[in-house]
């Protein structure tokens, strides 16, 4: 069984066992997370397709780790005239392993 869930203003397709990287959710390792913005759930043949969002459908996860991202280099610069920029930025994120997906 496969799902779409809606978080930190991005879509994830997942299903049972799956561990993905999400926008960073506040919580420990163990802690149990529970997502009720579910675009589509479908199993080969049977879909539903919510408008916006399937009630009584909820994602069951669990928190792995919290951690950061590889760190990305920003540079600008403006030949001739002396300007330089130089920036860095890590993205936090939560990896999150997915429990079970079903009624809530």
């Amino acid at each position: 069984m496969n799902a779409v869930i809606k978080t930190g203003g991005k879509q994830y397709r997942v299903s049972k066992g799956d561990r993905i990287r999400i926008e960073k959710i506040a919580g420990k390792a163990g802690d149990k997370l529970t997502f009720n913005d579910v675009l589509v759930v479908g199993d080969g043949e049977d879909v539903k397709i919510g408008s916006p969002f399937i009630p009584d459908v909820s994602v069951e996860a669990e928190i792995v780790s919290q951690g950061r991202g590889k760190k990305i280099h920003v540079f600008k610069k403006k030949r001739r005239k002396g300007y330089k920029l130089h920036k860095g930025h890590r993205q936090d994120y939560t990896e999150v392993e997915i429990k079970g997906i079903g009624d809530s």
